[in-house]
């Protein structure tokens, strides 16, 4: 007999919730790190020499500086508005009935998490702190942060969710 691996409702409730919980604690708690650790806009910290520093850099706006621009003043309550919306259909998702799997609630509690995380700080300082600093000689992708991190794969677990559930639905044919 094959044991039932997905959750109840309650279960995923307690899922996504745990998660989300983890997510944010640990977002919260190194952009405090960050904040009293590293001046901003300064020397950050090495730590893999020519591919990987923690700096400290201010975002107004989304995920890996997208809309980081001062001249423009509509970014705090534009992305304080997406994220709630992003918390609403999360909900919303974690309410329905039918169940998708360990990935499906995985990826519901990373990516509220992560929205959390960075919805907290647009309430408080109006931007994000990001640290996560990445490059290769003179490139670098844009600083992120927990939260970013989460919510990318967040967003990468639904997928591979939706693709589970479409192959479960949708029988092969020879």
């Amino acid at each position: 007999m094959v044991k039932n691996l997905t959750p109840n409702l309650g279960q995923r409730y307690r899922i996504i919730a745990l998660i989300s919980v983890i997510i944010f604690i640990l977002d919260q708690a190194t952009k405090v790190w960050v904040q009293f650790t590293i001046p901003v806009w300064g020397k950050g910290l090495t730590i893999i020499p020519g591919f990987f520093d923690i700096v400290h850099i201010l975002n107004r706006g989304a995920a890996f500086g997208f809309l980081n621009r001062h001249d423009i003043d509509w970014q705090r309550p534009f992305f304080i508005i997406v994220s709630l919306i992003a918390m609403a259909i999360i909900a919303s998702l974690a309410r329905s009935k039918e169940d998708d799997g360990p990935f499906y609630s995985a990826g519901l509690g990373l990516i509220l998490g992560g929205a959390l995380g960075n919805l907290l700080d647009r309430i408080r300082m109006g931007q994000v702190i990001d640290f996560l600093d990445f490059y290769l000689g003179d490139w670098h992708w844009p600083a992120f942060n927990i939260a970013d991190s989460a919510i990318c794969v967040g967003a990468a677990c639904l997928l591979i969710s939706f693709y589970q559930h479409r192959r479960k639905r949708v029988p092969n044919h020879i």
